[in-house]
């Protein structure tokens, strides 16, 4: 049954928080037991993957929560290693004719030792995101013990915590990290007066770096990113640190910043580099930290932090989530993580997808850098993978659960990166292929190097700028807004552009296929490289149809619209293999691979996140799916296991996503500091676990809403609001025994809408209202 409805309120939860303002000490964190978003724990950080991370986009610390020493590790999302560089090998073009007929040929050997020799990019490695190094602050040493030790990171005020009693005095730590202010805010407090003291120092891996202070309150940091791969390091950074006092005293000195019996003290970290964009990096780092200093500092305690919640909470409180409470709830974080397998923690679910969207609003906002291989937190001079963008899943993964999780500003830094790549993947297209539009293969950098890079084994595949497109159609759709669509046609189009220059004919089939390619990281019985694997085809098939939808809407470019349609008709189609399977390449090869557990399942993109496939409109294929995911089984690394969910949540299966979800919340797949164990750390299973979580509640395809479409039965009864879903559409749902109570969406009136729950359909325009609410019948209907 239908009914109209007035806006239903949204539930914002008052959350009991570590003060921060004035000199006033925080309440006793004991109060936030019960609070649903807060990580808590017993102990002090003695690994990095145990400490808690803070962030405002461009400024990111993990804070360890010490007694004797605490340590805020630095991060600069612009601190990267090496400068701008043209990676395309000189001898590409030359020789990929030949490639493509030893591949076509099935000489794979060969074509592997020609791609290695003259295809793979010049240096064959990317640059490297940096750490600026840790801010440390050591106090007085004494042999009294410490009772109530108490670390936590509330989710709702952006803050992370510390408390403690000694010799009969309440100490108390609070963290912040300032978006408007864009200044980290450390507040060192105790409930007797005088007995604040420490010594703050600075110090980093980066080779050649210098630590001084100026005038006497504040230290500063400063040096460059390294060389990496034979390009040289031309970026440089500066940090700084203002140390304000009440009572006490502040005396500078070789070692640091000493105070000593201080009320209160707040500290103001900042870090700027000389980056500007991928082609410059002339900009002047100690101009711009002066300035951030000089700003925050005008502004009282109260007006900083009374900012940064008003910009923070902006974000983090249009989505509420309630899967259940339970006394679980009152456990340390680290405890929970352990027992989440064992049932009774539903609320742990929804804390794991709100630490999601607390990451990506803390590594991803307008004006800075995507969130990276570990988002914005590295302490490596040298991290794994470089900490870079690996495109052909974990970046994309980095964003899955933006655009429902109504978080579109945060979207903002990828689609500017893309914007980017299209400028150096036009000079790769054009050098490298003799090709119009532009390319980006399986990697990028700061510098938005394009060329495939490592070696055949991974990086000869074409289709990863092809696959960030999907992210801005996602943008388009999820807002309906023309001027989005204005502002991403350009750069599909050049995408397309490539496809339509290097598509090659399939001898045997006439299919149009990549070649050279590969299905990522995964190898058939010939090796890695192939041509037109399904996962390319797949992309392909989307990048066409939304650039031949786009051209549409806007009224232009008919001709171009009519090929890419011709093209896309001849793509080399999805196909079923002997075991039932999604055939993952051309040929039934799935079950001849050397690892039948591998944990890519790129041919899968078509169900998730990519629209070829759908229970619904492809039952045959959908079936195919599900069978190649039991044959590849549930456990994976972090991110895989995570894409793992959400394949099956479209597949309508909430149950066996659910006990997928229980393997990533885990102590092997996820860490104390409930950062994602990939292992080691990657960041896009948090992302892909919390987009998963909320495909099982509502998703949005093939021009319908649908509620529930994968509820497990360990959450039977709960609400959410404040979810977007593809049409600019706002929803809240709340369900009860396992079946929906109520849906309420609201958006432009007029704009029509399809909405699904379980076998019931209805179809009807958004009333002048701008809200409708489908309240559900006894029987789910």
């Amino acid at each position: 049954m239908l009914r109209l409805s007035r806006l239903l309120p949204i539930l914002i939860l008052a959350l009991a928080t570590p003060g921060m303002a004035g000199s006033t000490p925080p309440p006793a964190v004991a109060s936030e037991d019960d609070a649903p978003w807060v990580l808590w724990y017993r102990q002090p950080a003695t690994q990095w993957v145990e400490a808690l991370p803070v962030g405002n986009g461009h400024l990111g610390a993990m804070v360890f929560g010490g007694v004797e020493t605490e340590r805020l590790q630095l991060n600069e999302d612009t601190l990267w290693a090496g400068g701008p560089y043209n990676p395309v090998n000189p001898q590409a073009k030359a020789a990929l004719p030949e490639v493509r007929q030893l591949l076509f040929a099935g000489k794979f050997e060969e074509a592997k030792k020609r791609v290695n020799e003259k295809l793979i990019g010049v240096p064959k490695s990317q640059m490297q995101y940096q750490t600026v190094g840790d801010l440390s602050l050591t106090f007085p040493g004494t042999n009294t013990p410490t009772v109530g030790d108490r670390r936590s990171l509330n989710l709702d005020t952006a803050t992370a915590s510390v408390s403690y009693t000694r010799d009969g005095v309440n100490y108390s730590r609070g963290v912040f990290a300032s978006a408007p202010d864009n200044v980290i805010v450390v507040r060192l407090t105790a409930d007797k007066p005088g007995n604040i003291s420490f010594t703050a120092g600075l110090k980093t891996p980066l080779w050649g770096s210098v630590v001084s202070t100026d005038g006497g309150d504040t230290l500063v940091m400063g040096g460059k990113g390294t060389d990496s791969n034979d390009v040289a390091g031309v970026i440089r950074y500066q940090a700084r640190v203002k140390v304000v006092a009440t009572g006490g005293s502040i005396t500078s000195g070789a070692d640091g910043i000493t105070v000593v019996k201080a009320d209160s003290v707040t500290l103001l970290v900042t870090a700027a580099t000389s980056y500007r964009n991928f082609q410059d990096a002339g900009g002047d780092p100690e101009a711009i930290t002066k300035g951030i200093l000089a700003a925050a500092s005008k502004k009282s305690l109260d007006d900083l932090r009374a900012e940064h919640l008003r910009d923070y909470q902006a974000l983090f409180r249009r989505v509420t989530l309630d899967l259940g409470r339970t006394y679980a709830m009152k456990q340390p974080t680290d405890e929970r993580i352990r027992h989440f397998a064992e049932g009774g923690d539903p609320q742990l679910a929804a804390l794991y997808y709100q630490f999601g969207r607390y990451l990506l609003i803390s590594s991803s906002r307008p004006g800075g850098q995507p969130a990276n291989l570990q988002g914005i937190w590295n302490d490596s001079l040298f991290p794994p993978w470089q900490s870079k963008y690996t495109i052909n899943i974990n970046t994309e993964m980095n964003y899955w659960p933006a655009e429902s999780g109504n978080l579109a500003e945060c979207v903002e830094p990828l689609i500017a990166m893309v914007g980017d790549l299209s400028v150096t993947g036009a000079r790769t297209a054009r050098e490298m292929y003799g090709a119009r539009g532009w390319v980006a293969h399986h990697n990028t950098d700061i510098w938005r190097a394009t060329a495939p890079i490592d070696s055949a084994d991974s990086g000869m595949w074409p289709t990863g700028g092809a696959w960030l497109c999907l992210h801005l159609w996602d943008r388009y759709e999820f807002s309906g807004d023309p001027q989005v669509l204005k502002r991403i046609y350009p750069i599909m189009k050049g995408a397309a552009e490539f496809f339509i220059d290097t598509l090659q004919e399939d001898p045997t089939h006439k299919w149009l296929v990549t070649n050279p390619s590969s299905s990522p990281e995964n190898w058939h019985p010939g090796g890695p490289l192939c041509v037109g694997p399904t996962m390319d085809n797949q992309i392909l098939r989307d990048l066409f149809a939304n650039t031949i939808t786009a051209a549409t809407l806007l009224g232009v470019d008919e001709d171009f619209r009519k090929q890419l349609d011709s093209a896309r008709a001849r793509l080399a189609p999805n196909q079923i293999g002997s075991a039932g399977q999604l055939q993952e390449w051309l040929a039934d090869w799935d079950l001849q691979t050397g690892d039948r557990h591998h944990r890519h399942v790129s041919h899968l993109y078509g169900l998730y996140p990519g629209r070829d496939i759908s229970l619904r409109g492809t039952p045959e294929l959908a079936q195919a799916v599900k069978k190649s995911l039991e044959l590849r089984g549930d456990k994976a690394t972090g991110w895989a296991t995570a894409w793992r969910i959400c394949l099956w949540t479209h597949l309508g299966d909430g149950d066996h996503a659910f006990e997928i979800l229980k393997l990533l919340i885990s102590s092997e797949l996820t860490y104390p500091n409930m950062f994602d164990a990939h292992p080691p750390f990657q960041i896009d299973g948090n992302f892909g676990g919390a987009a998963g979580i909320a495909e099982m509640l509502v998703q949005s395809r093939a021009g319908e809403i649908e509620f529930l479409p994968a509820l497990p039965k360990a959450w039977p009864a709960g609400h959410v609001r404040g979810l977007r879903v593809r049409g600019g559409f706002t929803v809240d749902i709340e369900w009860r025994d396992g079946r929906l109570v109520a849906a309420t969406l609201r958006g432009a009136p007029g704009r029509s809408l399809r909405l699904r729950n379980g076998q019931t359909v209805v179809a009807l325009p958004l009333p002048e209202s701008g809200t409708l609410t489908w309240r559900g019948g006894p029987d789910g209907s």
